[in-house]
């Protein structure tokens, strides 16, 4: 599984960290930070996170739908 983000579109509403906080965080400048290749283990907060996206700036990518 391999995550991107758009950050062209990504407006740090931070429902992606809420929903998944061992992939997604904010650095000491409010920047959005995650592990672009998380563990397996972790699709269902991923994906959980891409789908509480509000301007749907996460895509996840090598998974089946």
């Amino acid at each position: 599984m391999r995550i991107t983000v758009d950050m062209n579109l990504c407006e740090s509403h931070g429902q992606c960290v809420f929903a998944a906080p061992d992939v997604f965080a904010f650095d000491d400048d409010d920047y959005l930070v995650y592990e672009a290749e998380p563990s397996p283990d972790r699709l269902d907060e991923v994906r959980t996170a891409a789908a509480m996206c509000p301007v749907r700036a996460v895509a996840i990518e090598g998974v089946s739908p």
